[in-house]
C-alpha cells in the first residue's frame, strides 16, 4: 500500500508559518519540535509540514533551491477549497499574504485566486469544482 502522507514547506521561520496557516484556514497544530526546526499542521489525510531551511539542509545534503519573495513563486502549488473565495482571500492578506492572481471564474464555473504565503509559496483559494 502506497499513501501520500505529507508536504513539507522549508521555511526561514516554522513557527511563524505555522501561525500563518493556522490563522488563515483553521489549520491546529499536531506538534512542533523545541527547537522550532520542523512541525506539522492538522488538515486531514495528508499533513502540511514545515521544516526550517537548515534542518532540510541538513537532509538534503546536493541543496535546493530557497523560496525568496523576490523571485517569483515555485512551479507547485497548495489548495484551499472554501464556500466564501473573497473572504478567505481578505483574511490571508490581512495575516501576511500577498495578492498573487486576483479571483476570476473558471469556464467550469469553479472560483480561484491565487496568493502567496508569507514565504512566497503559492497558494490556491478556490470553490469546490461542480
Amino acid at each position: 500500500m502506497i499513501k501520500f502522507k505529507y508536504v513539507i514547506l522549508y521555511v526561514a521561520d516554522v513557527e511563524q508559518s505555522m501561525n500563518f496557516y493556522k490563522s488563515t484556514f483553521g489549520s491546529e497544530i499536531k506538534f512542533i519540535t523545541p527547537e522550532n526546526d520542523y512541525g506539522e499542521l492538522l488538515t486531514g489525510e495528508t499533513t502540511l509540514s514545515f521544516a526550517s531551511v537548515s534542518l532540510a539542509g541538513s537532509n538534503i545534503k546536493k541543496g535546493f533551491s530557497i523560496s525568496k519573495a523576490e523571485d517569483k513563486p515555485f512551479g507547485i502549488e497548495l489548495g484551499f477549497v472554501t464556500d466564501d473565495v473573497e473572504a478567505l482571500v481578505e483574511k490571508a492578506i490581512k495575516n501576511g499574504a500577498v495578492l498573487y492572481e486576483d479571483i476570476a471564474v473558471k469556464p467550469w464555473g469553479q472560483k480561484t485566486a491565487y496568493i502567496k504565503d508569507p514565504n512566497n509559496y503559492l497558494v490556491e483559494i478556490c470553490t469546490e469544482v461542480q
